[in-house]
């Protein structure tokens, strides 16, 4: 059973986190506005809360989840470097003199 949802890709490019928050601003102020004008055309506060609402549970349903669109841009790492031996290579060491405070 959790075969399945390791499957599913967890990832997100910096592009995509970049337009996955401009889509979600923008449906957020949209909804925003929309509301304040029909909770005002109507005189009921309620239906702007409303409204509000639904605009960022459409926006949540459309950023959160890493559609593909938020993952065109994939970072292109370095490979791997094989270590020539299994021991561990030394660190280099701080030639500087460091001086004592007293």
């Amino acid at each position: 059973m959790l075969s399945v949802f390791k499957n599913i890709p967890t990832h997100m490019d910096y592009k995509g986190q970049k337009l996955a928050e401009q889509i979600f601003q923008g449906i957020i102020l949209i909804s925003a506005v929309i509301g304040f004008v029909y909770g005002l055309i109507i005189q009921q506060f309620g239906w702007t809360v409303y409204i509000v609402l639904a605009g960022f549970a459409v926006s949540c349903l459309l950023t959160l989840p890493p559609w593909p669109m938020y993952r065109r841009n994939p970072l292109p790492w370095q490979p791997v470097a094989p270590e020539a031996s299994g021991e561990p290579t030394p660190k280099p060491q701080d030639n500087t003199k460091r001086k004592k405070h007293k």
